[in-house]
């Protein structure tokens, strides 16, 4: 009979995988600080903070990073860079990617399109089908806790508030995305995940081995060291099996 890994194997992946976040983290708040030191006023500051502390990374680190963004620990050369392209079936994808060598970076997201029935495109050729907003999901076990929700959001400047699963999308424009998330949080509400996305306008259905090849190109591209967030406008299933 075959084993399974090991624990010091699954501790090792573990590990790894906590490593990637927190690389990702730490470039998140060194660029945001760019724009200043002081998170009080810098909104994307204090968002790469919060979701930093939320992984349960310490104090220190997130100090430095901020300290090397601002300048005060020497100018650090990362550069935010976006690529747009195409994933099987025609899925529209953006590529958001901090990264201190662009030949390396592009060549790597080109090769990760290219092996799963992909291309890159040119710039603009599917961002017109995003657009930029503000969603805090919070859980939401009944009609109750919805209306609550849609209630305290509403009021405080959301947009919209998307209810299905359990959960509750509440979604505000980007410039009313700290109010309306503190609104939430005075009043007890913890989100589940809180962040500023690109939401596309219209998703499209992906089945079969186009579905399996878009869930590996997904996979690949959120694994590139210098790749930050990836977005798609795929219709995917809660459970794809």
């Amino acid at each position: 009979m075959g084993r399974g890994p090991s624990i010091e194997g699954r501790k090792n992946a573990e590990d790894a995988r906590r490593a990637k976040v927190f690389t990702k983290l730490i470039r998140e708040i060194t660029i945001a600080a760019r724009g200043g030191a002081d998170p009080a006023g810098n909104p994307r500051l204090r968002m790469g903070m919060d979701k930093a502390l939320a992984a349960n990374m310490n104090k220190d680190t997130i100090e430095r990073a901020i300290r090397r963004g601002s300048g005060a620990d020497g100018a650090d050369n990362m550069e935010e860079i976006r690529y747009e392209g195409y994933g099987p079936s025609g899925v529209a994808i953006l590529i958001d990617c901090m990264t201190d060598n662009s030949v390396r970076t592009v060549a790597d997201v080109r090769h990760a399109l290219s092996k799963h029935g992909g291309n890159l495109g040119t710039s603009g050729s599917v961002a017109f089908q995003f657009s930029r907003r503000g969603e805090i999901a919070i859980a939401t076990p009944d009609s109750a806790a919805e209306d609550r929700v849609m209630e305290l959001a509403l009021e405080a400047g959301a947009e919209d508030v998307a209810s299905a699963e359990g959960f509750s999308t509440v979604i505000c424009a980007p410039a009313d995305f700290e109010s309306v998330k503190q609104a939430l949080e005075a009043a007890g509400l913890k989100p589940e995940s809180a962040d500023i996305v690109m939401a596309p306008a219209n998703r499209v259905k992906v089945e079969g081995e186009a579905l399996e090849d878009l869930l590996d190109l997904i996979d690949r591209l959120e694994g590139l060291d210098d790749v930050q967030e990836v977005y798609h406008n795929a219709e995917l299933p809660l459970d794809p099996g």
